[in-house]
């Protein structure tokens, strides 16, 4: 079984990948440090509370280590996705102690030794920088008892995550059996029905376009979107890099300080205010990407509270090397119905296709009553094709499934798949085989597919009991922080 493991070895850390990120990552301490913060209590685990301010300092340190974007940190989405990793690790945490796990000196001393930073302070002779490493731990607010602890802590989870991992790999019998129902392929034809091929049979009322309309008003709505101002501070590369450096210390300090107008700092340093309409939550369609109002975080500021409501300044935004941009809202446009008139042929598009959609759904329901009476009728179906699980041709879905799930000591058998939107398709399967040769490469690949899935089902089998043992209780909902101007 260890041999199984140690031959899947990049397969299992993409599994533990999905589980585990360590609770103590070199400079990821301060993350486990804060039990005792008075902030609201989000969750408890063994009684121990995971507050809000805990996930916001750990969503802005991950935003931070992929690529500085703090505004991500912000969406509830991402937070939510740090506080199941702090909820994970905490459970973890509490297994580890539960079972008073244990690691050698021999095993620390490797993990610590495979720490780039670490392995960074030894000299060319071969001795430690004892005194470099010392510095690099109260750089970050640690002492070498806070280090040594959390680094034995997660090679304790690692090793209990890695023993977990190993107990249930899938059997090759298990494997060898769900390859051949792959392969296994079947012979059809198809015959569409779709709405496009019955429209000239609709022609929608008045009457009719106009409740639709009403009905549905929110298909009609032209979205909301703002006029704006802004100005851009851009560096000369004539000018010397520290009256740009203060010139721009300025131009965020007076967008800022004097928010209720771009115009003081646009005079100080002699810019332009520049003006644009209909810049929506998407951005301005059309431009360029180094156009100021494509930046993201420009347009997101622009649709928070600050701007939109109170009309204030955004806070500077750079762009660019040497670029920075500030900008206000100066008319908000809400969404809004648009007019029947205006509309008037889309609702006639819309009311026409779903009509005719169901027509060919209905003719589709006819011809497969005619051959259950009548198998052997195959007019008007397509060529046949061989189709698998692992050579699907154009099947996908539940078309596929359907097809792949025929009996085989009941054919010709016709399958009947809702294409929403389109119509209906019938498919009539008539033979069965098993193709003669074997691909080793699928074989293999379907073999690591199910182990992983294996890995994934015990661990989180492993994880639910370590939950329950917890006594893992929600306080709190997340709820998304309040939103301002970008910075």
């Amino acid at each position: 079984m260890f041999d199984t493991v140690r031959k899947h070895q990049k397969l299992l850390q993409l599994v533990l990948m999905l589980f585990i990120v360590p609770s103590f990552a070199m400079f990821g301490i301060s993350s486990y440090s804060s039990f005792m913060d008075k902030e609201t209590d989000l969750v408890k685990i063994n009684g121990k509370p995971i507050t809000a301010q805990e996930v916001d300092n750990a969503a802005k340190r991950q935003a931070e280590r992929v690529g500085g974007n703090l505004q991500i940190a912000q969406s509830l989405q991402f937070r939510q996705a740090i506080l199941n990793e702090l909820l994970q690790q905490r459970i973890l945490g509490f297994a580890v102690n539960d079972l008073r796990l244990q690691v050698g000196k021999d095993a620390l001393v490797k993990s610590l030794q495979n720490i780039p930073q670490i392995r960074a302070l030894y000299k060319p002779d071969g001795t430690f920088d004892d005194v470099r490493f010392k510095q690099l731990l109260a750089n970050n607010g640690l002492n070498e008892e806070q280090f040594y602890a959390g680094q034995a802590f997660d090679l304790k989870i690692s090793q209990l995550v890695n023993s977990v991992a190993r107990t249930e790999i899938g059997s090759p019998k298990l494997s060898e059996i769900i390859s051949t129902l792959y392969e296994t392929e079947r012979q059809v034809q198809a015959l569409p029905f779709e709405a496009k091929s019955f429209l000239a049979k609709v022609n929608p009322s008045q009457e009719e376009l106009q409740n639709f309309y009403n009905a549905n008003a929110s298909l009609f709505e032209s979205p909301e979107f703002i006029d704006v101002e802004y100005i851009v501070l851009k560096a000369d590369p004539k000018e010397d890099a520290k009256v740009f450096s203060e010139k721009a210390d300025q131009f965020a300090n007076m967008t800022y300080d004097q928010s209720d107008s771009l115009k003081p700092v646009a005079e100080k340093l002699k810019l332009n205010i520049q003006s644009q309409k209909g810049v929506t939550r998407s951005g301005l369609g059309g431009v360029s990407r180094d156009h100021p109002l494509a930046n993201p975080k420009v347009i997101q500021s622009l649709f928070g509270d600050e701007a939109l409501k109170n009309k204030r300044n955004i806070e500077a935004v750079q762009t660019a090397p040497g670029v920075f941009v500030s900008a206000r809202v100066v008319i908000f446009h809400p969404a809004q119905t648009l007019p029947f008139k205006d509309v008037a042929g889309e609702v006639k598009r819309q009311v026409s296709q779903r009509a005719a959609e169901k027509l060919a759904v209905a003719a589709a329901s006819e011809r497969y009553a005619e051959l259950q009476k009548d198998p052997k009728n195959a007019a008007g179906f397509g060529s046949a094709v061989w189709v698998s699980r692992n050579k699907p041709a154009n099947l996908v879905g539940s078309a596929l499934d359907d097809v792949m799930s025929t009996n085989p000591d009941k054919l010709p058998a016709y399958i009947s798949v809702s294409n929403p939107g389109v119509g209906a398709t019938l498919y009539r399967v008539d033979q069965i085989r098993q193709p003669t040769g074997v691909d080793a490469k699928v074989h293999k690949a379907q073999s690591q597919q199910i182990q992983a899935l294996a890995a994934q089902s015990e661990f989180a089998g492993f994880m639910a009991y370590w939950r329950d043992a917890a006594k893992v209780k929600t306080i709190n909902p997340l709820k998304p922080p309040s939103t301002g101007a970008g910075s």
